[in-house]
C-alpha cells in the first residue's frame, strides 16, 4: 500500500488522532511499579503489540513507541544504559509491524522522553551531553523504522532545545510536547506562550508542538489555546491525561469517561489542535470514542474558558492568564514608580 509521508498527511488532513496513555494501560497488563516499561519490548513483546493492535483498531492514525524513557541516563536506573539501540529498535519494530499490519495509513511516532536530569546551570546535565543521548535514541528509532520522532513532556526550554537537536541529526520530522502540569505552566516555569515564541526560533522547525499529559482534559484544552494563539502557524498537538488520578483501592484510576474524551476530542479540535490523542489513563475503549466523535465532525469557533470548564471540568487560574503574583508584584513596582 502507496501511503502519504507523514508530513504530507498532516498537511492534508483535518486531522490526525493519536494513540492513547502506555504506562497506566501496561500496568492494567501486568506491568509492576518500578519496573522499567522498555524491556518489555524484549521480555513481552507481544503484549506491547498488542496494545499498539487495539490502538489502532480503536482508531489511531499515530502510535507512539515503548520508548519513553528509552535514552541512556533513564536506562540507567535500571542498568541498561548499554542497550539503548537494541531496546529502542524493538519498541520501534513493535510498533512498526502493527501498524504495516493495520490496513490503512498509521504513522510510528518514536516516542522521546526526558533524560530525568536536571541540565546546566541549574543541574548538572550539559547541552552536549544531553544532545548526545537524545541523538543515540533517535538514530535507533530511525533505523527501527519510526515515520517521525516524538519528543514528550518536556518541562525545561534547555532540555527541549537539546533534544530537537539531537533528534535532528536522524533526518526525520520532529513533533515536540511539553507538560504544562502547574497551574497553567511546566514544572520548569514555561507558559504556553513562551513554549509556542520558543519552538519559533528552534533551528530546526518540528513539523508539529503541543501539550501532553499534564492535569486533565481541561487544562489540557486550556493550554491548546495558549499555544495555537502564540503560534496560529503551527500544527498543534493536544494529548491530554484522561480526566484527574484518584486513588482507589490500591490502584490509580482516572475519571475521565469515554463521553468527557469525546466532548474534549471536538473541543480541542475546535481550540486549534491538529493531532488529538490521549495520555495517561486513556485506553483504547476512550479512543474509541475520540474516534467517533471527530469523524464527521466540522471544526467550530474557539471555544470559552467558560464551555470548556462547562464540558471538561475546571481550569487553573494560571492557564486563564490570571497570575495573581505577576499581577501584585506589577502593581508593587508601579507603586515603587510614583
Amino acid at each position: 500500500m502507496t501511503r502519504p509521508s507523514f508530513t504530507e498527511a498532516l498537511a492534508t488532513r483535518p486531522w490526525l488522532l493519536a494513540d492513547g496513555a502506555t504506562g497506566t494501560n501496561y500496568f492494567q497488563m501486568g506491568l509492576e511499579s518500578g519496573d522499567a516499561p522498555e524491556m518489555w519490548n524484549f521480555d513481552h513483546a507481544e503484549r506491547v503489540r498488542s496494545l499498539h493492535r487495539r490502538f489502532i483498531e480503536a482508531g489511531a492514525d499515530i502510535v507512539l513507541t515503548n520508548s519513553f524513557g528509552g535514552n541512556r541516563h533513564r536506562l540507567k536506573l535500571h542498568n541498561a544504559q548499554g542497550q539503548v539501540r537494541e531496546i529502542n529498535i524493538a519498541a520501534a519494530k513493535n510498533a512498526r509491524a502493527e501498524a504495516d499490519a493495520a490496513g490503512r495509513a498509521v504513522y510510528v511516532g518514536g516516542s522521546v522522553g526526558p533524560t530525568g536530569e536536571i541540565m546546566e546551570p541549574i543541574g548538572a546535565m550539559s547541552h552536549d551531553e544531553a544532545v548526545k543521548a537524545f541523538a543515540e535514541q533517535a538514530l535507533a528509532l530511525k533505523d527501527g523504522g519510526v515515520d517521525v520522532l516524538w519528543i514528550e513532556t518536556m518541562s525545561s526550554e534547555e532540555e527541549l532545545k537539546a533534544a530537537v537537536e539531537g533528534c535532528a541529526q536522524a533526518g526525520l520530522p520532529i513533533v515536540t510536547t511539553m507538560s504544562f502540569d502547574t497551574n497553567g505552566r511546566t514544572m520548569m516555569g514555561i507558559t504556553p506562550k513562551a513554549f509556542g515564541a520558543m519552538t519559533a526560533a528552534l533551528p530546526t522547525q518540528p513539523v508539529a508542538i503541543g501539550a501532553n499529559c499534564g492535569v486533565g482534559a481541561s487544562e489540557l484544552v486550556a493550554t491548546v489555546l495558549g499555544i495555537s494563539e502564540a503560534r496560529p502557524d503551527a500544527a498543534v498537538v493536544a494529548k491530554g491525561n484522561c480526566g484527574i488520578p484518584q486513588y482507589v483501592d490500591g490502584h490509580i484510576h482516572y475519571t475521565g469517561t469515554p463521553e468527557l474524551m469525546a466532548d474534549y476530542a471536538r473541543i480541542a479540535l475546535d481550540a486549534g489542535a491538529k493531532i488529538i490523542g490521549g495520555c495517561c489513563g486513556t485506553s483504547p475503549e476512550h479512543l474509541a470514542a475520540m474516534r467517533k466523535s471527530l469523524e464527521g465532525y466540522s471544526k467550530g469557533s474557539r471555544p470559552s474558558l467558560e464551555l470548556i470548564e462547562t464540558k471538561l471540568g475546571p481550569v487553573s487560574e494560571l492557564a486563564k492568564g490570571h497570575d495573581a503574583a505577576a499581577a501584585g508584584a506589577a502593581r508593587r513596582e508601579r507603586r515603587r514608580g510614583n
